[in-house]
């Protein structure tokens, strides 16, 4: 028996679950997939698209009853050029492990391949398109995943996306001092303050010269 579980489970739990959360949510709008990766052992994935509106539902629901116990990432991205209903966009990234709350000094092992219904892991991608304007927000999920606590921060820091309902909200990577409004991965003008640092919406930094350009080397 391997510690790894079989195609078969993983494709048979992401179907399950898609279509536990199409049952619930088609009606409002959300769009639930069943995803494959293209790497590695190709396995799939449940891709959900919703409202900021319908966000907190769909997550308690994701929690509650398809025991999704992990907030691996948050990201955002400017769309400053997408219509309307895209100028921004949230990604967040969840699991389900079916090793949870293991008391000190025990360890519980799994046979994956005699796991069954929700114990099979599953990896969990949710978008949520945002309007295009200047105060881009979404729900927080800070109070039902701890791990989202951080990362919201970051994504908030960097990206400018508020998240409402965020207790503690402050810069994670950023100076604390930064000027207020400045979220570097923002794809707008260039951005230049006294006694900053030039910044530009150039978050790769292709756009940068090397601070010795024109030395003799």
């Amino acid at each position: 028996m391997g510690t790894t579980v079989t195609k078969e489970q993983n494709a048979e739990a992401a179907k399950a679950a898609a279509d536990n959360l199409n049952a619930r949510f088609s009606d409002a709008g959300v769009s639930t997939d069943v995803v494959a990766h293209k790497g590695g052992m190709k396995y799939d994935f449940v891709r959900i698209t919703c409202s900021p509106d319908q966000w907190i539902g769909v997550a308690k629901h994701l929690k509650h009853e398809l025991g999704v116990n992990h907030c691996a990432m948050v990201t955002g991205t400017h769309y400053p050029s997408g219509d309307d209903g895209r100028g921004w966009e949230v990604a967040y990234h969840m699991h389900r492990w079916p090793i949870t709350n293991v008391k000190a000094h025990t360890m519980i092992v799994h046979e994956g391949e005699k796991l069954k219904g929700d114990d099979i892991p599953m990896e969990f991608e949710i978008f949520i398109p945002l309007p295009a304007g200047d105060s881009p927000s979404v729900p927080s999920i800070q109070d039902l995943w701890e791990g989202a606590d951080w990362n919201e921060k970051e994504t908030w820091d960097l990206v400018g996306i508020d998240f409402e309902g965020h207790v503690n909200m402050h810069r994670v990577l950023n100076p604390h001092d930064s000027p207020v409004g400045f979220h570097p991965l923002q794809r707008q003008h260039k951005i230049r303050y006294h006694d900053y640092n030039e910044m530009y919406d150039d978050p790769q930094g292709f756009g940068r010269k090397p601070v010795d350009e024109g030395r003799v080397k």
